[in-house]
This record gives structure tokens, sequence and C-alpha cells, in this order.
């Protein structure tokens, strides 16, 4: 055969043979595409996918700065043994480090899980492969930070397959205080209540997504495929700390002694409307008391007494009478339309409308509403509308309930004996914050505020809304009736027959408010003796004469109650908490500093810019003795300082200083510029660190504070 023509068939197959596989090739492209192409582009799909990445919560402050809820990152310890890096060299990396591993995990957890056990436990694991094996849940940041640096651990994810998965925690870090007005803020916000979830929009912020890929046994992050979250808001609420512990402390006092069901304190600032307190307990089945419900905002009751104010404003500004009209109280006992109404004081005779109101005659203002209203009903509702204790409060926080209800003359429940028994208390169900909102309005000489909890919105320290005191009523009776009732409340505490004279007439300061003794029937089984218990009510407001807070007491007794009456109850709080408050934010001690100089020594360490910051400011002569460095040993006696050099902070970088003494932000900044994790107790300044100062350390060792 001729060369060419063999060389020439060699060829033409050849090319024959890549035509063909061309065409296969392409054949087998578009079946792909078109035929598996949905099936293809899932399998794609399923390596990579988007993860959300959480927000950050937004926190609750107290107006005076004070942390009250916040979020705090925990960890879950998730480890996947398929990784490779596992299991490459016949699992070498795994064998090297897993006992040492163990050791450190016994060793920071302290648990009763030895190191033995845990080893067991993750070698298991180990031989089955187990793609997601729950080490640990909630660990703390300063654990996670400490396990990052663990044998094996520390060679990352897709070579130990250990994984750290974050989450948010939700604490508020004064316990009790306010609980149930800051709410609970729980995984599912459904399930949130008080400001929490009022809020939760703002505080809860938006997710993020990143896209990841898996690759190597893991997914790893696409660069670019990432949308970032976007925190939440702060919000500043009204609450004043040192106010709510005041009201929580009393609360409970009175609660505990006198073995009552639950109870409510609510602070209000007279002129704006903000609520500077509201402490809520309530008894649990083990005889222990929490912030269970929002009694104060949440829960309407038979207001008793305490809506005898009412029935005063209605007929002062009506002018059917003046504080010194004469009422018969006919001995403490009157029948109206078959029913009797009594005194539960003593009766009498014929008295004057103020004495009346000291006294709390049930009697004496069930006459005089039946005299002046009972043939005219509307006017007397007209003066409840106007007084907004038939509408909700409007204040800023999600209630479980809180409707009042209040008969109008037009419902088929409106009876001939409505008007004398709501006159005195009754036939009306009202929250304490509704009752409050009215007292309130009288000490601001007439002018309803809307109550509130939130002051402002803050993104990043920014505020970026505030919220100012709103005015529901201008004005909710005549200047008259406003000045005759403020005379009455006043007489409640300084007439010598005022229900509160006795608990209050020995104070520093005027007060003025209103007594109340409800009967309420035991889970509505009617008012017989052995069912009914008694709530104890005490509003008012303080300085009487310049008011700037005004108060509300509710405490709901049991059966086994020693004290049952609104003033020995709710009255003795009362006294308590505005005694705390008048003393520190409202008396203004008189003394010349000169004539009280302080010969004591005190001892102290800071930082040479912040003592000189603060003596100057004060006045005080100091001299400072040291020619370098920041920090300065300062001892203060007459009026005069000395700054020296501290030589226990002068230590080399591997030795614990002695900050015994120091305030907490100098500490922690010396402490953990040395490498050293602070964790800290109590409030003031250093009184004891578990590390001896000298001691060598390693860096990410814990050291404990103790401030006192």
């Amino acid at each position: 055969m001729d060369v060419k023509k063999d060389i020439l068939w060699r060829v033409y197959l050849c090319f024959v043979f890549v035509i063909l596989l061309g065409f296969l090739v392409l054949g087998k492209a578009f079946y792909i595409q078109t035929v598996e192409g949905k099936y293809w582009k899932s399998k794609g799909d399923s390596l990579q996918k988007y993860i959300p990445i959480s927000a950050e919560r937004g926190s609750i402050y107290s107006e005076d700065g004070n942390i009250l809820s916040t979020s705090v990152p925990v960890y879950d310890v998730i480890v996947d043994f398929r990784v490779e890096g596992l299991h490459e060299k016949n699992g070498k990396r795994f064998s090297d480090n897993i006992d040492s591993l163990c050791l450190r995990l016994h060793e920071l957890f302290s648990d009763s899980i030895k190191a033995e056990d845990y080893k067991e436990k993750l070698v298991q694991a180990y031989q089955e492969k187990d793609p997601y094996l729950v080490l640990k849940r909630k660990i703390t940041f300063e654990e996670y930070q400490q396990m990052r640096d663990f044998p094996l651990i520390r060679e990352g994810k897709y070579k130990s397959g250990f994984n750290f998965l974050r989450r948010d925690k939700r604490i508020n870090p004064y316990g009790l205080l306010a609980n149930r007005t800051i709410g609970l803020s729980r995984l599912d916000s459904n399930k949130n209540v008080g400001l929490e979830k009022t809020y939760d929009s703002v505080l809860k912020g938006s997710s993020g997504l990143k896209l990841v890929r898996y690759a190597a046994g893991g997914y790893m992050p696409v660069e670019g495929g990432e949308l970032d979250p976007v925190n939440g808001k702060d919000i500043i609420t009204t609450l004043d700390t040192y106010i709510q512990d005041a009201a929580e402390s009393a609360l409970m006092k009175m609660l505990v002694g006198n073995n009552s069901s639950h109870g409510t304190v609510i602070v209000m600032e007279t002129a704006t409307g903000k609520i500077k307190a509201i402490a809520n307990l309530g008894k649990q089945a083990d005889s222990t008391y929490t912030e269970d419900l929002n009694y104060g905002i949440g829960k309407a009751t038979e207001p008793g007494s305490i809506f005898k104010l009412v029935t005063l404003l209605s007929l002062l500004d009506d002018k059917y009478v003046n504080i010194d009209t004469k009422v018969d109280c006919e001995g403490g006992s009157k029948y109206f339309y078959g029913l009797k109404i009594k005194d539960s004081h003593l009766g009498t005779g014929v008295i004057s409308v103020k004495d009346a109101f000291a006294r709390s005659s049930n009697v004496a203002f069930a006459k005089l509403a039946t005299q002046y209203y009972q043939d005219q009903p509307m006017k007397w509702w007209e003066h409840i509308d106007r007084f907004r204790l038939n509408k909700m409060t409007g204040i800023d926080i999600v209630a479980s309930s809180g409707r009042p209800t209040i008969k109008k003359p037009t419902s088929n429940s409106w009876q001939k004996t409505t008007i004398p028994f709501m006159a005195h208390g009754y036939e009306e169900l009202v929250t304490p914050l509704h009752m409050l909102m009215l007292y309130n309005a009288v000490a601001n000489n007439g002018r309803m505020m809307k109550p509130y909890l939130v002051s402002a919105i803050k993104d990043y320290g920014v505020v970026i809304k505030q919220m100012n005191p709103e005015v529901l009523v201008d004005k909710i009776c005549s200047d008259s009736a406003l000045i005759q009732a403020r005379e009455c409340m006043k007489a409640v505490v300084d007439s010598e027959h005022g229900t509160a004279h006795k608990v209050m007439f020995d104070s520093l300061y005027s007060i003025a408010g209103k007594t109340g003794t409800a009967v309420t029937a035991i889970d509505n089984r009617g008012y017989n003796k052995g069912n009914k218990i008694y709530q104890a009510s005490f509003i008012g407001y303080f300085p009487a004469e310049n008011p700037k807070y005004t108060m509300a007491v509710v405490i709901q007794n049991s059966k086994e109650s020693k004290l049952i009456y609104g003033a020995d109850v709710s009255g003795t709080v009362f006294k308590e908490v505005s005694d705390k408050i008048y003393n520190h934010f409202l008396s203004k001690p008189n003394f010349d500093k000169n004539k009280l100089l302080d010969s004591a020594q005190y001892n102290f360490i800071g930082t040479k810019s912040d003592a000189q910051l603060i003596f100057n400011h004060l006045g005080i002569q100091y001299k400072d003795s040291v020619i370098s460095g920041n920090w300065r040993n300062i001892n203060y006696k007459s009026n005069f300082a000395g700054l020296n050099t501290p030589m226990q902070l002068n230590s080399p970088s591997n030795v614990v200083p002695d900050v015994k003494g120091m305030g907490l932000k100098d500490a922690v900044y010396l402490l953990e510029n040395k490498g050293l994790i602070v964790a800290v107790s109590g409030k003031g300044k250093v009184f004891s660190q578990n590390i001896l100062p000298g001691t060598n350390f390693k860096k990410g060792q814990k050291i404990i504070l103790v401030l006192n």
C-alpha cells in the first residue's frame, strides 16, 4: 500500500473520530442542560446556601443610665467529626491532641465530667463520624475565648471539627428590678411581655445573610456574598433605678410581713407624666414573691374609697357643695334603695364635706352623689368621661388587660343603687394607673398628663427619637374645685381625724392624698364574711405645696393578713418610699464645708489626669511629686492631696499588680492590658483580688475582683 494513502487514511479516520466526539460532547451538553438541567442545578444549589446572621438586640436603659436589659453572647460547642482534617494520616492529629484537650475541658468547666469521660465521648463520636455532637451549651464569652486556644481546637474548625455557634442570651442585670415592666425577651417574640414586647421591632433590628459553599468537609464563606445585619436600637426608659429599688423594697417588706397576695407601687413625675418606678409583686405557690403580673397597669379592680376624689371633684366643679357644706353621716350607716352602705370606721353625725373626705365616710359621699346626680346621671358620667376613667390610659406598654369598666346610664346594668355605690368606689373597675393619672392631674393644677415609660430611642448612642410629655386634658375641672380638693387631700394626712394621720403626721415634708379600703370577693364567690378580702390603697403626692412626685400604692391582702386598712398597709409603703425619694432628690442640706473638714485619711489609686480633673473641679489643693508616668498613689487628708508613685503597679508584664483601692475602670484597663481576663462582683472600689499581687500569670487567665 502506498505510504501516502496510508497516512491520509489515518488522518481522515482521526478527523471523523474528532467530529463524532465533538457531536457527542455537544449532544451530551444539550441533554444535560435541557433534560437533566433541573436535577444538576439543584445539586449545585445544595453545595451552597445562605445562612442568617443574627442582629444584636438593643439594650434597655434606665433614665439614670443603668442597663436594665441587655444581650450577652453565649456559645454552643458543636463538633463535626466528618471533616477531613481529623482523619488525615490515620487520625494522627486527633490522637495526638485528645488527651490534653480533655484535660483542659475538665479544668475549664470544673464540672462532674472527668477528663476520661470527655475522652470516651469524643473518641466514640470520632469513630462514628458523628456530624453534630453537642459538646457544651451556653458557654460564656470568657470560656469561648479560652477554648479557642485549647489543643486541637486552635487548629481551626476545618482541621478540628469544632464549631462555636453564637447566640444572644437576654439578661436583666438588676434581676427582679422592674422585671415585669421591662419584660421578658424569648426566642419566640410573640411570647415577649412588657417593653421587650412593645418595642420588639425597635430592639430586634434586622438579620443579615451570608452565602457559604460546601468544600473540604465543611461550609466556607463566599467572598462578597454577605448582607450585614442591622443591629437593634437602644431604648431609654423613664425609670430611675434608685426610686425603683426603693419602691420594690418597701412593697416586698409589706407583702411578706402582712402575708398579702399581691401589690403594686407606681411613682409618677407630676409635671411630665414620666413613670419613675413601677413595682409589681405577687405571691407564688412556694410563698415567695416575684414580678409575675403587671398589677399596676394591667389589672382593673374596684378602687374603693380612693374613688371618692371623683365624687368630690364632680360636686365641687358643679358648685353643688363646697368643703364647708354640712352633711349628716347618720351614724355611719344608711340604706339606699334597699341596700345598706356603712362606714368602715366609727360613724358620726353632721360634719363638713372636708371632714367627711378626711374621715372617708361612705355614707356622706353616697348621700351627696344620690342627692345631686340621681335624677341627672349623665351629668355625673360626663365628669368621669372628662377624667378619662372610661378610656385606656394610653401608656406605651402592652399589658394583658387594663381596660376599665365604667357603667353608663344608658346601659342595662345601670340600677338605682349604681350612683350611691359608684360614689364610694364600687360598681366600677379601674387600674391603679387610671386613678394615679387623676390624682396627678389634681397635683398638676388640673392638667392630666399621658403616662409614659420610654423617653428616647438611641442608635449607637445618638438620639433618633425623643418622647416628650403629652397633655391629655388641659383642665379637668375649675381652679376653685382644685384648690378645695387639694385642701381635703391635705386634711387626710394633717387632720386629727384623717385616715392617714397616724401613719404620716410626723413627715418632714407635706403629703396630700387619700386612703382606700375596698372589699373584694374571693374568686367572685360573693361578699359574705368567709369569702371577702380587702384591697388597701393610698394615692397621694408630695411635697403638697409644690408637688414633684405622685404615687399610687395598691395592695391586695389575703385572709391571713393582720393589717387590712389603706393607711396601715399602703400608707406605710407610701411613706417609706416617699421618705427615700425626698431625702435623695428633694431635700437640700445646708452646711458650711469649711466647718466640716474631714480629718480622716484616704488612700486610693488612679490616673494623674483623672485626679487633677477632680481636684481642680472641687477646689482641692494637691502636690504631684512624680516626674513621669500616668498612675498615681493618692493620699488625701484635710482638704489636701499628695500624688506619689504607685510602686505596686510597676510590676513586670507577667506579674499580677496590686489593684486594691482602685476604681473598676482603672483596674480593668490595667489588668486587661497585661492580658488577664477580669470578672467582677460588687460595686465601688476594688476590695480584694483572687490572684495575689506579685504572682506570675499566663495570658488569658481569669482574675476575680471583689468591689466594696
